[in-house]
């Protein structure tokens, strides 16, 4: 009987080892598991996914690319004018919140903040910021200051001020403070040490940043027409309304060769400050 005692426990013992110390590794598995497929479960369930609707409906979309071919050129010039417009917003909005973010890091920044109380308040309301879609914000502003692409801006910039300085404040926080430690001991001033010695250190890491944020901006603000904040997504809305299939294609490709520009050079721009 002890004998066979022993062979269990050397055969359980084998298993832990086996398991790297952890006997309870395949329960966690099979929990994790099963979490994951009622997850998914659920959300094929909310989202009501019916592969049958979506056979049905491809012979409709193939009639509507039918008709989509030749795009209609004749609007081209209103079409670069809005898709223009849109580049603006995102520029302009992108901007101005870099221009926020910056005093903002101050505070955001754990490891420099010259007012510990005022960190968590501050990380708060930039989450709050990038918590709320700069195309919420923008329904909210056209309300506030009317229709057009000053709505968009500020949509955008309001949405992106957050993301930047969160963005900014994590480059801040995992930086080495050595250089301005160095500085303190010759007698300069907090904020000097950091312009000087911080700000150089971080200033291409950021730059790079704010362009992918432009990036990032462009491509958002190409939906904010469809609320009324100007840009190309009114003109999208406009011809998806009026079933203008040949003036959405056109529109469709101004989109896509704008990204794709934007999204080169501001790339190239980018590897050139790693």
């Amino acid at each position: 009987m002890a004998e066979s005692r022993a062979k269990i426990v050397a055969a359980f013992d084998a298993i832990v080892d086996a398991r790297g110390g952890d006997p309870w590794r395949p329960a966690r598995r099979a929990l994790v598991f099963a979490f994951l497929l009622g997850f998914y479960a659920v959300a094929v369930w909310l989202t009501r996914v019916d592969l049958g609707r979506l056979f049905e409906g491809l012979p409709k979309l193939a009639f509507w690319l039918g008709q989509a071919w030749p795009p209609a050129i004749a609007e081209l010039p209103v079409i670069l004018l809005r898709t223009a417009e849109t580049v603006a917003i995102a520029a302009l909005g992108t901007t101005i919140a870099v221009l926020l973010a910056i005093p903002t890091v101050l505070l955001a920044s754990r490891n420099i903040t010259p007012l510990p109380w005022a960190y968590l308040p501050t990380r708060w309301l930039l989450n709050a910021l990038r918590g709320i879609d700069s195309f919420v914000f923008a329904l909210i502003l056209v309300a506030a200051v009317g229709l057009g692409p000053f709505a968009g801006m500020l949509g955008v910039a309001l949405h992106t001020w957050g993301s930047a300085a969160k963005l900014f404040a994590d480059h801040v926080e995992s930086a080495s403070l050595a250089t301005v430690d160095a500085m303190r001991t010759t007698g300069a001033g907090r904020l000097t040490a950091i312009v000087y010695a911080l700000v150089p250190q971080l200033a291409p890491v950021s730059a790079s940043t704010a362009l992918y944020l432009f990036e990032f901006n462009v491509r958002a603000s190409m939906v904010l027409g469809v609320v009324g904040a100007g840009g190309i997504g009114q003109e999208l809305k406009n011809s998806m309304d009026l079933l203008d299939f040949a003036r959405l294609a056109t529109i469709i490709a101004v989109m896509l060769v704008v990204v794709t520009v934007i999204d080169q050079v501001s790339g190239a721009l980018r590897a050139r400050l790693k």
